[in-house]
């Protein structure tokens, strides 16, 4: 991580009426949704209707979820780049059922330069902390040098 980067753990979170949001970022939401019930055949047909563009459609794409969605979800992938160390799997997956966490998918990618990536799904239905908390005790995990979320769903 470069210096002055934000890593997912230092992200909050913040509920705000539609009203106030930026044009931008209820365009954004209007082509999510035309994506996601399948309305349009791609991205570039998505924000072509809602008027839009294309950057301004990746900038806001993970950052801008509609309330029912967060409310529903309960899944999240989440992104580690790790150290390769004997046991680090292990360790980070101790975490998460601690945290009583299901693990639903693992997928591992092959150590270069001593380090690996690892993506988790992880159903949060039952988890006993909130997901910043969960982030936080990974990222202090010595072994793990980026954590992300790289998406949710329901």
């Amino acid at each position: 991580m470069r210096k002055g980067e934000a890593c997912a753990v230092d992200k909050k979170f913040y509920l705000v009426r539609e009203d106030v949001l930026p044009e931008a970022m209820k365009k954004v939401l209007a082509a999510k949704e035309l994506i996601e019930r399948k309305k349009v055949d791609s991205v570039a047909d998505a924000v072509q209707l809602v008027d839009v563009s294309r950057s301004v459609f990746y900038k806001y794409r993970d950052a801008v979820f509609p309330f029912h969605t967060m409310v529903r979800e309960q899944i999240i992938t989440l992104f580690f780049h790790l150290e390769d160390r004997s046991g680090t799997l292990s360790k980070l997956l101790s975490v998460v059922a601690a945290a009583n966490c299901n693990v639903l998918t693992i997928h591992q990618t092959i150590p270069l330069q001593g380090r690996a990536n690892v993506t988790l799904s992880v159903s949060t239905s039952e988890m006993a902390i909130t997901i910043d908390e969960l982030l936080s005790q990974l990222k202090q995990l010595p072994f793990v040098e980026k954590v992300e979320i790289l998406g949710s769903g329901a």
